[in-house]
């Protein structure tokens, strides 16, 4: 169940960390010019997170353009509010995920947005926080949801699914050529209690320490249990098309993704709504009836520059796309 709260209510969301603040989100300024925010538009920011994509997009639509905010972690809507209080009751937060995006804008009396920005996956926030249990840097409960009160936990696959369930989490949603293997040291570890030691177990079932600067052998596995517990890769093929249907024409959606599962689930809607046919190419007639109602601006997703990279080494696995609604006739 959602819960709505605006950004200028006093005490709507715990204090947040001072770092998530002064959070600096990724592909900032190709964001704000890729959705050529302007004066009067309405935008919604369906990942809101710290609120750095938002509060550039409320900047750049000044005096009046106006911002819908959702998140599912709390933690991220009170340091959004905390970021956005300077634009009063332009921005609005609400806690909820973007998937309830459409009747979370039409509760505002929104019909249609001139733009959306989805930030997909995990924020580097997220994963310094080890209570939430997304990293095994340091210690922390297994955990990973984004909406705590969501009753599946990381935990509760990693301590009690059968070892066929497990090698298929690891398989589809980390593409770990070694889950079979993984998800059976994991059963017989079993309890695992934390991070630290579901880590552990990762690393001897492959017989792979870590090197320095090397990618730990637990980085799979570890993202594949929070796309599940959080239902990531179904969450972002169903709220496609809702964002698309809310855009006015000649709106715009951004979409960033920083893993390839995620990237080919937006490529590929993006590619086929940008078709007028989506007929088998062997068919020499086409009978579908599809008319593209997109228009693709970036046909390669865009990447972070190098000195972005360099000052968030996180960036590097981003990769940008945007598309424009089509007017219709």
């Amino acid at each position: 169940m959602s819960t709505r709260r605006k950004a200028d209510d006093e005490g709507s969301f715990v204090a947040p960390p001072s770092s998530w603040v002064n959070h600096i989100p990724v592909l900032y300024q190709e964001i704000i010019s890729g959705l050529q925010p302007r004066s009067g538009g309405r935008y919604i920011d369906g990942t809101v997170g710290a609120g750095g994509h938002a509060f550039g997009l409320l900047q750049a639509s000044s005096p009046d353009g106006e911002l819908l905010g959702l998140d599912r972690d709390p933690a991220a809507l009170a340091a959004a509010a905390e970021r956005l209080r300077p634009f009063g009751r332009r921005a609005r937060l609400e806690q909820q995920s973007y998937l309830g995006m459409a009747d979370a804008a039409r509760r505002l009396g929104w019909q249609a947005v001139e733009g959306i920005v989805l930030d997909l996956g995990l924020s580097s926030l997220q994963l310094e926080d080890a209570a939430r249990g997304f990293a095994f840097k340091h210690d922390g409960p297994l955990d990973m949801r984004y909406d705590r009160s969501s009753p599946l936990t990381a935990s509760d696959l990693v301590n009690g699914a059968s070892p066929d369930e497990l090698a298929d989490v690891l398989y589809r949603f980390g593409e770990e050529p070694a889950g079979r293997r993984i998800a059976r040291a994991i059963v017989a570890a079993r309890p695992i209690a934390g991070t630290r030691q579901l880590a552990e177990v990762v690393a001897a079932a492959v017989n792979r320490r870590p090197g320095r600067g090397e990618v730990h052998p637990a980085t799979r596995t570890f993202q594949a249990l929070r796309i599940a517990v959080n239902g990531e890769l179904e969450a972002v093929a169903a709220v496609l098309p809702v964002a698309v249907g809310l855009l006015a024409a000649g709106g715009r959606l951004a979409v960033i993704s920083f893993h390839s599962l995620e990237d080919r689930a937006v490529k590929s809607y993006f590619h086929r709504e940008a078709r007028d046919c989506v007929c088998p190419p062997e068919q020499p007639v086409c009978t579908c009836g599809h008319r593209a109602t997109i228009k693709e601006m970036t046909r390669k997703p865009m990447a972070p520059t190098s000195g972005e990279m360099a000052q968030n080494p996180r960036s590097r696995s981003a990769k940008l796309r945007i598309i424009e609604k089509l007017v219709l006739a």
